[in-house]
C-alpha cells in the first residue's frame, strides 16, 4: 500500500503516515476489527447518507450474481466461502467467491451486496438474498418509502415457482423473463403476425426493430403477464451465431466422415476401430450448440464390415421455421400490468448495466475487486464491503459527470482523472527561514479535465482537505 500511497497527493494531506502504518499486516489487523454483521451494518449506515444526500430513485433496481475466483489452496480447510463451482469466467479449476448485487439503474450505483460460498446455485440463493434486500430496503426506506414502488429486475437464472411465490408475497413488483422453450405456443406465433406491434421509444432509449404483443398466462401458479418481444438487431446476432455454429459443425462431421470412409477403404488400418456407440457419442458432441440437433439430421449404421457409416443432411425447412419463430423473440415476465411493453421492455434491457459493472470490477487495470490477498473468511467479507464502497464512490462520480451532461464513458473519466498530475514546487530557504516553501500545482490539464474537475468540484479548497 505504500508503494502506491507515497506518489499520490494522499501523502500531503497525510504528512504523518508512514512505510511501517501502511504493511500489509497492520492492513489485516484493522481487517480483524470489522466482526460478523458489522460489514452490513457499516453499508447500511453509508448508503442511508447517500440516498438522502442524492435523491436516488430506488423505483428500479436490477440484480444479479457473478464470482471471483481466487488462488486460496485446495487444502486450506479455514476458508468456507471459497468454494470450487461453475466459474464466469471459466476457471472451475480454482476456488471462487460468489458475490450478488442489487444495483440502480441510475449511474450504477450499488444499493446492496452479499458475498457467500463459491459452489451455491444462483437459482437457490436468490431467495435468501431476496429476503435480506427487502429487509435492508425496509430499514433504509423507513416509513418514507413503500417497497411495492420497487420494480426488481433480474434473468431467467433465477427463476422457480419457490422464488415467484417469495416475490408475490413480499410485494414486490418484477421484471424477468422466460425461456423460449417453456412457452412454444407464443414462440410458434411467426414473427410477422400483424399481432406484433412497433413500440415506441422509452425514456430516450432507442426501441427502433423492436415490436411486441402481450398476453395473459398462468405462470409459476399465478397469472401473469407475459410480453413476447421481437428485436431485428438481435434477430441478426442470432442469425450470424447459427450460421457460424453450422459451419463449425459441418467441417466436424466431414472429417469424421472421411475418416470412417478412409477406415473402410483401407487407408487408416491402426488404432482401435470405432463401434457405433463412438461414433453417435461424437456427432452429439458436434451437435452441442443450441438447434443443431434439428437443422443437421445426422445417421449413423454399422456395415457388413463392422465400420459404422455416417451421413448428414441440413434440413432447410428447420432453417426456415426457426429464423421465422425462435430467432429474435424474448418473453418477459412482468408484475406490471399499469406498464407500457416499451416501458417493460426498457426495464428489461437496463440488465445490461449490472453485467457491465461486473465486467468493470473484474477489469485488471482499473477493476475493485482484484487483487484479494486474503483467505479466512471474515477478511473476504471485509473485501466485499470495501471493493462495494469503491463501486459506490465511482458510480456516484459517474452520475454526476453524466447528469452535468459531460457523455463519456467510466474507462474515459477514470482514465482522464488519472492523466492529472500534482506538482510540488520547493523553493530555497530564505535567511531565518527554518522550513523550504512548497507550493502545490496542477500540471496542465485539457479541457476534459477541466470540465472533470469542476463537475467533481476538485478545485475548491474544503474540498482538499482530507482526514
Amino acid at each position: 500500500m505504500w508503494d502506491w500511497f507515497s506518489q499520490t497527493a494522499l501523502l500531503r494531506h497525510f504528512p504523518n503516515a508512514s512505510q511501517t502504518a501502511l504493511t500489509s499486516q497492520r492492513f489485516w489487523d484493522h481487517m480483524d476489527k470489522i466482526k460478523g454483521d458489522t460489514a452490513l451494518s457499516i453499508w447500511k449506515n453509508i448508503l442511508k447518507g447517500v440516498t438522502e444526500r442524492e435523491i436516488i430513485d430506488l423505483s428500479s433496481v436490477s440484480y444479479d450474481g457473478t464470482n471471483f475466483y481466487t488462488f486460496i489452496d485446495t487444502f486450506n480447510i479455514r476458508c468456507e466461502v471459497a468454494k470450487r463451482g461453475k466459474n464466469k469466467q471459466g476457471r472451475n479449476n480454482l476456488r471462487q467467491v460468489s458475490y450478488a448485487l442489487f444495483c440502480r439503474e441510475d449511474g450504477h450505483i450499488p444499493l446492496f451486496y452479499d458475498t457467500y460460498e463459491g459452489n451455491r446455485n444462483d437459482a437457490k440463493q436468490f431467495p435468501l438474498i431476496l429476503q435480506k434486500f427487502h429487509n435492508f430496503l425496509n430499514d433504509l426506506s423507513g416509513e418514507t418509502y413503500s417497497v411495492p414502488q420497487t420494480t426488481l429486475i433480474f434473468d431467467k437464472g433465477n427463476n422457480s415457482a419457490d422464488n415467484f411465490a417469495l416475490l408475490d408475497s413480499l410485494g414486490l413488483n418484477f421484471v424477468g423473463s422466460v425461456k423460449l422453450g417453456e412457452h412454444k405456443d407464443l414462440v410458434q406465433i411467426s414473427n410477422n403476425d400483424p399481432i406484433f406491434k412497433s413500440c415506441p421509444d422509452e425514456g430516450g432509449i432507442d426501441l427502433e426493430g423492436t415490436k411486441a404483443f402481450r398476453v395473459k398466462k398462468k405462470v409459476y401458479g399465478r397469472e401473469r403477464i407475459l410480453v413476447v418481444t421481437y428485436n431485428q438487431n438481435l434477430f441478426n446476432t442470432q442469425w450470424l451465431t447459427l450460421q457460424n455454429d453450422i459451419i463449425k459443425a459441418i467441417k466436424k462431421l466431414s472429417l469424421l466422415q472421411q475418416k470412417l470412409e478412409d477406415r473402410v477403404n483401407g487407408l487408416i488400418r491402426g488404432g482401435k476401430t470405432p463401434t457405433l456407440e463412438s461414433v453417435e457419442r461424437q456427432c452429439k458432441s458436434f451437435l452441442s450448440r443450441q438447434h443443431l440437433k434439428q437443422i443437421i439430421i445426422v445417421t449413423v449404421n454399422k456395415g457388413s464390415d463392422d465400420i459404422p457409416r455416417l451421413g448428414y443432411v441440413i434440413d432447410t425447412d428447420a432453417i426456415h421455421k426457426l429464423s421465422n419463430t425462435y430467432l429474435g423473440k424474448n418473453i418477459i415476465i412482468t408484475s406490471r400490468e399499469d406498464w407500457e411493453n416499451a416501458k417493460i421492455i426498457t426495464a428489461y434491457r437496463s440488465q445490461f448495466i449490472i453485467e457491465d459493472v461486473f465486467k468493470e470490477m473484474k477489469d485488471r487495470n482499473s477493476g475493485s475487486w482484484w487483487p484479494m490477498h486474503h483467505w479466512t473468511d471474515s477478511k473476504i467479507k471485509v473485501h466485499g464491503l470495501y471493493c462495494t464502497i469503491a463501486l459506490l464512490i465511482r458510480a456516484l462520480m459517474f452520475r454526476r459527470v453524466r447528469k452535468a451532461g459531460l457523455l463519456l464513458s467510466m474507462k474515459r473519466v477514470l482514465k482522464e482523472l488519472d492523466a492529472i498530475r500534482e506538482v510540488v514546487n520547493i523553493y530555497p530557504r530564505k535567511r531565518r527561514q527554518k522550513t523550504e516553501r512548497k507550493q502545490a500545482v496542477l500540471s496542465k490539464i485539457s479541457d476534459v479535465q477541466q470540465q472533470l474537475m469542476s463537475i467533481l468540484l476538485l478545485k475548491q479548497e474544503e474540498n482538499s482537505i482530507l482526514g
